[in-house]
């Protein structure tokens, strides 16, 4: 170890941002040792402050050679290794810390970095995962984690980030990321606050000031995200290439919201992809020019949009490309009657005190029926949740297989279920409890078994609506769901999915025989009033009157996190009626798959 005398003036020298006379004095010093650890650290910072990266590498190998045993030199010989874009090299020196320091969660967070920036988001989320466990109040560890786990759709995102406000001050970049991961799970109220919260503090983050343009718009605040975008683009010192082109991008999206298709699809035509896997792009192209009526164009965007979202998905989730993967795994386990009648009856809440329940294949008004009944004073809900996935997750983690093993379950286990259901609910929403609950994820069709065990007295509502405008509708979709996703990479495969999902549904109602009612959306839209009196004498409601307020509702509500956000702020009307009828040539291959529902619910294609 080198002596004080001998390190205190190359301290110093570094911190006066005299790093070559720093570099100096370090080979000065290791003329008299050149093994002296200390020293050749100083070195290898001076030549990073000058920019000397390579050297700086080579200065860490040294040290990394010279200590073997030492975790830290691995580490900051990986962590230099990433700076000059060594990253498989990186990626081995990190390994070799962790062997030698297997819990150090900075290192462990390094690697996780490094991951992400490989884009490698499943091997990401493992060393990140394993950091926050090792220190569980470290925000840089959680931010990052729940980063790789929202690449990987992993629900764990959202527990991940829930402790913010016990964090203390972030720094500008991972307050950034923070809002911007809430924005992705839904929450945009405390991505807009925390956005807000950064332009105070640093006015000039642009790329704050872009993430909030889009959180307004999807808060229905179309004035505040043009003066976003209008003073950015005011500033000649934001206006890099990246910055214009997500600038156009929000603009084509605005312009899709104020009924201009026109100028959204010039826009878009303009500007091009933001970047090589910008997939996005070609679905707002895809919407503009379906609004055009220029369906060749729109098939052709879609066609580039699904393909480029399978090539990102290929490398998140590559296990669902596998040759046996199901299109719908929650799909595959089905309770036949006999097993559900060797179920042991326990006590559960009856129909009053258990969730109103709305579900059917996505694009099928579900988002809809939701908004009509949380219009109602004696009705709350909470936008679309996974919480039974969650569920479902949390018992796989203790061995058991769902819907398999819900047999086994005992009063206690339900019990724990239903409080932890709560538990997820109260996470997301400020429970009214003199309001009866609504729960809308239209794939809870698919989690029939365990909703009947936890709550076998719920009211379901099923949304239905013509098989072949459902398909387009989800066609045109950019789903973040990878679920949803690969099954609307083609007409055939999303055409298999529906048939899927409803056959799974209507074995189930015949086993369970829920409570039921089945609302067509051709019936809402010809009638909205008799339909809501219909839903309200259902769910045993006097009036139903304010249901039928459901758009003002919606508007005022701000954020709706399903792909409907911008159509149900509108009245009822009959745009979405018969839609399926402008693309019957592309629908052709898809007929023949969807024939069994189509004639099971009565809708015809002639």
């Amino acid at each position: 170890m080198t002596t004080i005398n001998t390190s205190q003036p190359i301290l110093s020298a570094l911190q006066a941002a005299r790093p070559d006379e720093a570099e100096r004095l370090c080979h000065a010093a290791l003329k008299q040792d050149s093994r002296n650890a200390d020293v050749l650290f100083l070195l290898a910072l001076a030549q990073q402050q000058q920019h000397r990266l390579e050297q700086a590498v080579e200065t860490y190998a040294r040290l990394a050679g010279m200590f073997p045993d030492s975790a830290l030199h691995w580490g900051n010989y990986a962590t230099a290794l990433r700076e000059v874009g060594r990253q498989d090299e990186a990626v081995v020196a990190y390994r070799a810390a962790l062997r030698l320091a297997p819990d150090d969660a900075l290192q462990w967070i390094n690697l996780g970095l490094l991951q992400l920036q490989q884009l490698d988001y499943m091997a990401a989320r493992e060393s990140l995962l394993r950091a926050v466990g090792l220190d569980p109040t470290s925000a840089i560890a959680c931010i990052n984690a729940a980063r790789a786990c929202s690449a990987c759709r992993d629900y764990r995102a959202e527990a991940l980030i829930q402790p913010w406000r016990e964090w203390g001050q972030l720094n500008d970049s991972l307050l950034f990321e923070l809002a911007d991961l809430h924005l992705v799970q839904g929450d945009a109220g405390t991505a807009q606050i925390l956005l807000e919260q950064l332009l105070q503090r640093t006015p000039a983050h642009h790329q704050a000031r872009l993430l909030l343009a889009a959180v307004y718009e999807r808060v229905n605040r179309l004035a505040d995200a043009d003066t976003l975008l209008d003073r950015i683009t005011s500033q000649s010192t934001a206006a890099d290439p990246p910055t214009m082109l997500e600038i156009a991008h929000q603009q084509a999206v605005l312009a899709l919201r104020r009924s201009k298709p026109a100028e959204a699809r010039d826009i878009l035509a303009r500007s091009g992809p933001r970047h090589q896997l910008d997939y996005a792009h070609y679905f707002v192209n895809a919407d503009a020019c379906d609004k055009l009526g220029d369906l060749p164009a729109a098939l052709a965007s879609l066609q580039t949009a699904h393909a480029l979202q399978m090539d990102e998905l290929k490398a998140v989730v590559p296990y669902r490309f596998e040759p046996d993967a199901p299109v719908l795994p929650a799909a595959v386990g089905k309770v036949s009657r006999a097993e559900y009648l060797d179920w042991p009856g326990y006590s559960a809440p009856d129909a009053d005190h258990s969730p109103i329940f709305i579900v059917g294949f996505p694009r099928s008004g579900t988002t809809l029926l939701e908004q009509m009944l949380d219009a109602h004073p004696g009705m709350q809900s909470m936008d679309e949740r996974p919480f039974f996935n969650i569920l479902a997750d949390q018992l796989s983690d203790f061995g058991a297989e769902i819907p398999r093993d819900l047999g086994k379950l005992s009063q206690r286990d339900c019990d724990e279920l239903r409080k932890g259901y709560l538990q997820l609910v109260c996470s997301k929403i400020p429970r009214r409890w003199d309001a009866r609950l609504v729960d809308k994820n239209p794939l809870n069709m698919l989690w029939l078994p365990m909703i009947h065990r936890l709550f076998p007295e719920a009211k379901f509502i099923l949304a239905l609506r013509h098989p072949c405008d459902v398909l387009v509708s989800n066609y045109m979709q950019n789903f973040r769901s990878s679920v949803l996703a690969l099954a609307c990479s083609s007409i055939e495969r999303l055409a298999s999915a529906y048939v899927t999902a409803m056959e799974c549904w209507l074995h189930h109602v015949e086993v369970f025989q829920p409570n039921l009612l089945v609302s067509r959306y051709e019936d809402l839209v010809a009638d909205p009033a008799a339909h809501s009196g219909r839903i309200a004498q259902f769910l045993g409601v006097a009036d139903a009157s304010p249901m039928l307020n459901f758009h003002q509702h919606a508007r005022d509500k701000g954020y709706i996190a399903t792909p409907s956000y911008s159509q149900v702020i509108q009245p009822v009307n009959r745009k979405g009626l018969n839609r399926w009828l402008r693309y019957r040539d592309a629908l052709q291959p898809a007929l023949p798959i969807l024939k069994p529902m189509l004639d099971h619910w009565g809708y015809s294609t002639d």
